[in-house]
């Protein structure tokens, strides 16, 4: 049994690993493969970007050698994948080789897109690839005073993560002692302040608390960075000293060019995981179409469901569990207090008061993902 895995993020080093010690005894005989093959030699962090952007982590303490994460059993390459053959069952790398399989993972990831919007690429910045960060971090640090304004892009990845800003912003500003000095507005694109209704309900007094300006029902229209204005779908606009963006995001530009899926997004079963139409092609984390949040715990606990049938596959003949849409989101509240949402399919969240002991187990999660995506906790 030959399973591919191409990308190696959290949802497709997690299968990698969870499948390889399951599936040890096939592999020593020979009658299971793993192959990964990745664009790059190094896993990223990712949520580790907005602390980087606050100066709380270093660009180093994001990355590990992805081969150092995975199971001495799985064969891996760095060679990226260009053409996707799912009707031959093979896939072409960059490189020019050729790779069959029985079971195909596609776990390849998001991107961020700002050039949808005219004007956000050069007029705002953003916490979403290493150098953003680092030169958001550093305009935060010259700010001095003026208006700060937030703009969501949809879809994007991390839900959570325009409301951390927020908290984050303020904190930041107190401890520098000009917050006075620094009118913060966050604009979102629908009728309340989060899409989650409950994280909405909470996080609404918090924003009135902490003296967050705040407009609903602004989809950007265009960024104009020479006169530092940014524009709405529905005619209004806001000035700014520092415009800061969560831009909308696309699947991979590979998945669209083949064809497997619209922006990039495969169309995928919601509980089996399987891509609409294929029983051999299974699909996790961001690269789904699934109405569940685009973050690495979806795609954790996605990536236990899709190994856990493979594996019941080849020694069974049958799946034994479904996806049920399961998320699990730590929110911070500032520099030292958090709170989580857990939610799925049919539940949503239930979000409680925020706490230190909170902050400090996000802040032991930062250390114990690299053993999470080993498929060990």
């Amino acid at each position: 049994m030959r399973i591919l895995i191409v990308g190696g993020g959290t949802g497709g080093t997690i299968v990698a690993n969870n499948l390889a010690r399951r599936l040890s005894k096939e592999i020593r005989t020979r009658k299971a493969r793993i192959t990964m093959l990745s664009a790059s030699d190094q896993h990223m962090y990712q949520p580790g970007l907005l602390y980087l952007a606050f100066g709380q982590m270093t660009p180093d303490e994001l990355y590990r050698d992805q081969a150092s994460l995975l199971e001495s059993s799985i064969i891996f390459h760095v060679d990226p994948v260009e053409e996707y053959k799912i009707e031959e069952k093979y896939v072409v790398t960059k490189s020019g080789k050729r790779h069959n399989y029985d079971v195909l993972v596609i776990a390849t990831g998001s991107r961020i897109a700002p050039a949808q919007i005219p004007g956000m690429t050069e007029g705002a910045d953003t916490f979403y690839t290493e150098e953003s960060a680092i030169k958001l971090f550093k305009k935060l640090r010259e700010f001095e005073g003026g208006t700060i304004a937030i703009v969501v892009g949809v879809p994007h990845k991390c839900p959570i993560a325009p409301v951390e800003l927020v908290f984050s912003l303020n904190d930041y500003f107190k401890k520098r002692g000009i917050r006075d000095k620094v009118h913060i507005k966050y604009h979102y694109p629908i009728g309340r302040i989060h899409t989650i209704e409950n994280v909405a309900t909470w996080a609404k007094p918090e924003f009135d608390r902490m003296g967050i300006e705040y407009e609903t029902l602004f989809n950007v229209e265009e960024v104009d960075a020479e006169n530092n204005v940014v524009k709405s779908l529905e005619g209004t606009e806001t000035a700014y000293d520092l415009l800061i963006a969560i831009p909308p995001h696309c699947g991979m530009e590979e998945i669209e060019a083949n064809n497997l899926g619209e922006d990039g997004w495969i169309p995928t079963d919601r509980h089996s995981l399987l891509m609409d139409g294929r029983d051999d092609v299974y699909v996790v984390g961001d690269t789904t179409n699934l109405p569940v949040s685009k973050t690495g715990s979806a795609a954790h606990f996605e990536a236990e469901v899709i190994a856990e049938n493979i594996a019941s596959v080849i020694k069974m003949g049958t799946p034994v569990r479904d996806y049920d849409g399961k998320v699990y989101c730590f929110i911070e509240t500032g520099h030292d207090s958090a709170t989580y949402a857990m939610f799925d399919y049919k539940n949503p969240p239930d979000l409680t008061n925020p706490s230190k002991p909170m902050h400090w187990f996000k802040m032991a999660y930062n250390q114990m993902y690299w053993t999470s995506v080993r498929g060990l906790l």
